[in-house]
């Protein structure tokens, strides 16, 4: 059977109610005696029954997934895979809600943050673009004892929090390979299609992407990012407009994490048929495109793998422990038609 806190307690020379002070974090315990404790756990193997402790105590973990308002497809997948976590932790005390936000607003987004209250949850997973305000407000909301995590857009890499998602710039370079690999064969230009450039998620992809195909595909030259801000209207006017201006268009890379409406652009325009098309994420339209050979290549990154990530960061967080760092490590995939 393995070590219990009783047994932690005669390892360590001290009482039960010492060990749980030490376990749990409370004042009144010299350093020198902390010091016992945690080399006696190291020693015996200690390892804490939290499911236990938390099903004798009543704790409830109430954490809150912020998530853009014009979301697509890619959102729809991440909010279902919310709600079959919201069923699966439940036994693990674990609630969760999600709320969608207006991430063109920093200052509306910023306001919302100060509203929340550390009573009514522990954590939050926040997808939003990197903005002064949201910096500053999240840096209040962590003052006031809530945990709070990057989800799979960056925000700056200083603040001391985590990060749930892919490497962006190695996505974006995987990108890049794929794309030269693609049209090793000819010369042209690349388009760049993305929502937001004031997205850290889009600015690295872009960065990694134009580092490999200026290193390694000399042929071919990228041409600046187009920015459709989610808008179909806006985002079939600059489509058409690029394809009209630069004929020799080869391929073109979709770099945010929604791809219907710019590749929907893409397909009304007469030369689709001729072109290599990337995108990110996989969705139920993503998976139509590459069987129908609208989509070359789509790199993504597992959306239940992402929310059951953030669950565990964010408890693991509350209840002061350490993570299983190789398990919240996100992995890039390459989906073909091949392998769906």
């Amino acid at each position: 059977m393995r070590p219990t806190a009783k047994d932690l307690a005669e390892a360590a020379g001290v009482s039960l109610a010492t060990v749980d002070r030490v376990l749990n974090g409370r004042p009144g315990v010299k350093e020198k005696t902390v010091t016992k404790v945690n080399e006696a756990i190291k020693k015996i193997g200690f390892v804490r029954n939290l499911s236990a402790v938390n099903l004798a105590r009543r704790r409830r973990y109430n954490f809150l997934f912020l998530l853009p308002k014009s979301g697509d497809l890619f959102l729809e997948e991440i909010l279902a895979r919310i709600g079959e976590a919201n069923v699966g932790f439940a036994s693990e005390m674990v609630h969760l809600e999600a709320r969608r936000i207006d991430e063109n607003e920093p200052h509306g987004l910023a306001a919302l943050l100060s509203e929340l209250s550390e009573k009514e949850f522990d954590g939050v997973a926040i997808m939003a673009p990197e903005t002064p305000q949201i910096r500053d407000a999240i840096s209040r909301l962590e003052a006031r004892g809530l945990f709070v995590i990057a989800f799979i857009s960056d925000q700056s890499r200083e603040m001391d929090k985590a990060f749930v998602g892919i490497d962006n710039r190695a996505a974006g370079a995987t990108a890049g390979r794929l794309m030269g690999n693609f049209l090793r064969l000819r010369k042209g230009n690349i388009l760049i299609v993305g929502d937001s450039m004031q997205s850290r998620g889009n600015l690295e992809r872009r960065l990694g992407f134009d580092a490999v195909v200026i290193a390694d595909f000399p042929d071919l030259s990228v041409l600046p990012s187009l920015e459709t801000y989610g808008d179909p209207a806006r985002t079939a006017q600059i489509i058409h407009s690029a394809i009209h201006d630069f004929s020799d268009v080869a391929g073109v890379y979709i770099m945010s994490s929604e791809a219907r409406i710019p590749l929907e652009a893409l397909m009304q325009t007469p030369r689709s048929d001729d072109l290599t098309i990337l995108a990110h994420e996989r969705t139920k339209f993503t998976e139509t495109a590459l069987q129908s050979g609208a989509l070359d290549a789509v790199i993504t990154q597992d959306s239940g793998h992402l929310v059951r990530s953030a669950i565990r960061i964010l408890r693991a967080r509350c209840d002061r422990r350490p993570l299983l760092a190789s398990q919240e490590r996100i992995r890039i995939e390459i989906l073909l038609k091949e392998n769906l």
